[in-house]
């Protein structure tokens, strides 16, 4: 008789691949599967009964901002008890690689740390700390181009210069041979919306021959998200590169409504290139506090302040009136500053959710004090609140969003599948039980429902907590493969 190390027995297997469900054993030795069927015949130390759970490949958070975390909090418990086994970070043109700081790190780099967290100067400096911290998740990650501005711009409030961009996408080439996953962009910030589109474009062009992907957090998600949009399918285009866009939203009351329109002009342009986007679960989002988007009809809350650090988790009108001030002064005041801004529809964040081109990313903020809930509770909440309870998509299609689909795209081989020979990257989970726990309120909350989650073979997580043993390792891309 054969043995394993692990034998799973009697699991509802959602493969990833979008296809029903099926009752099977599956058996792990080392790091991979080894075995799928029903009534397995292995010798092995370990029986896992998991008769009425699923049992899905680890959901793959694909817009993270944990490129610090890995390493400094390894355990990645807001992670992995979400059932997640593996982060990408490096998202919005911000990445810890490579980076050289000439003083403190400009926002929005400062969402990922302090200068002193900055310690990467370049891409395999990054790679080779990932084995040492031993985080409890993979690891793949993007390059920002606000990084890569700062290492090679004086100032961040002009477009660059010819031999600026050259030395820029000398770099990113380093990064791209190093097993980065592509380039991404924050065009939203400052510290980047003076770059001009000729600058992107340039950065672009190695990423085709690299079989790598650009993720941008668009130049305006508000009123000008049309004319974002097409700037981004144009750069795709002209490169032929794969484009993703990031947390995709209609943000802004006055836009509310508008993901009808939206979704129309991404379906179209999905026709002629390779397309997708991913969403968080929430109708609010989180980000560093900015006076453009200081609206006195939208809910904000402050979750962190450096001059007044005493303001954080109060609403920005509460202290505004406080100190007898309006709105926008008061985040004048609060700066540098976080925030979570309740300025989305509800409605459109379903209705992009549902798109069979959108993935599913937390893009929460770890370095936050009062994080927004998605850092621990996005791939429950979809799995609980939308798919079970709201029927918005079946349940293979919610796990394809999170496995399958973002694992082909950017390249992560031999994961995101259950099949015989893959990565032992898996989550088992109750459905009738499965939900997020983490509030506005109460944001560093566990989730419900999962009851164990191996990262290369290793069980790393039970309902009982994080397990002692931790498995995540840098994951280099690979070749990529999309369907539209």
């Amino acid at each position: 008789m054969p043995s394993c190390d692990t034998l799973i027995r009697n699991a509802s297997v959602i493969d990833g691949s979008g296809a029903g469900s099926e009752v099977v054993d599956v058996a792990l030795c080392g790091d991979r599967i080894r075995a799928i069927g029903p009534s397995l015949g292995f010798r092995t130390r370990v029986v896992v009964e998991a008769e009425g759970l699923a049992l899905a490949p680890g959901f793959i958070d694909v817009h993270t901002h944990d490129d610090i975390s890995v390493i400094r909090a390894p355990a990645m418990k807001p992670k992995i008890s979400q059932g997640i086994t593996t982060v990408i970070v490096g998202n919005c043109g911000i990445s810890a690689s490579p980076v050289r700081l000439h003083g403190e790190p400009p926002d929005p780099m400062n969402l990922l740390g302090s200068a002193a967290d900055f310690r990467y100067p370049s891409f395999s400096a990054y790679t080779a700390a990932i084995p040492c911290a031993r985080p409890a998740v993979n690891v793949a990650a993007l390059v920002g181009h606000t990084a890569l501005r700062n290492n090679h711009m004086d100032r961040l409030d002009r477009t660059a210069s010819k031999a600026e961009v050259e030395a820029m996408r000398a770099e990113l080439q380093e990064a791209l041979d190093g097993g980065a996953l592509g380039l991404s962009s924050g065009l939203a910030y400052m510290s980047a919306n003076f770059a001009s589109p000729e600058e992107v474009l340039e950065l672009t062009r190695p990423l085709a021959a690299a079989g790598a992907v650009y993720c941008t957090h668009m130049r305006s998600e508000t009123d000008s998200i049309l004319e974002a949009m097409q700037e981004a399918f144009n750069i795709g285009r002209l490169t032929h590169v794969p484009v993703v866009l990031s947390h995709l939203k209609c943000a802004g009351m006055d836009n509310w409504g508008r993901s009808g329109e939206v979704l129309q002009v991404l379906e179209t342009a999905r026709t002629m290139q390779e397309i997708g986007c991913d969403c968080y679960p929430y109708a609010a989002g989180s980000s560093t506090l900015d006076l453009r988007q200081v609206d006195e009809r939208v809910e904000i809350t402050i979750t962190w302040s450096t001059p007044h650090p005493e303001m954080a988790g109060r609403s920005l009108a509460q202290i505004a009136a406080a100190w007898s001030v309006t709105q926008p002064q008061a985040a004048q005041r609060l700066q540098p500053a976080g925030a979570i801004y309740h300025s989305i529809s509800e409605a459109d964040m379903r209705r992009i959710l549902c798109h069979p081109a959108t993935m599913i990313g937390s893009d929460g903020l770890p370095n936050d004090p009062l994080p927004h809930p998605r850092l621990w509770g996005t791939f429950p909440r979809v799995l609980g609140r939308y798919c079970r309870n709201e029927n918005l998509f079946s349940l293979p299609e919610a796990i394809h969003k999170m496995t399958g689909m973002p694992a082909q795209r950017f390249g992560l081989n031999e994961r995101g599948l259950i099949r015989e020979g893959y990565f032992a990257d898996l989550t088992l989970f109750d459905p009738r039980k499965i939900i997020d726990r983490a509030t506005y309120s109460d944001p560093m909350r566990p989730a419900k429902g999962i009851t164990g989650v191996w990262v290369n073979g290793f069980l790393s997580y039970t309902n009982k907590g994080v397990a002692p043993e931790r498995a995540g390792r840098f994951l280099f891309r690979g070749k990529t493969r999309w369907m539209q």
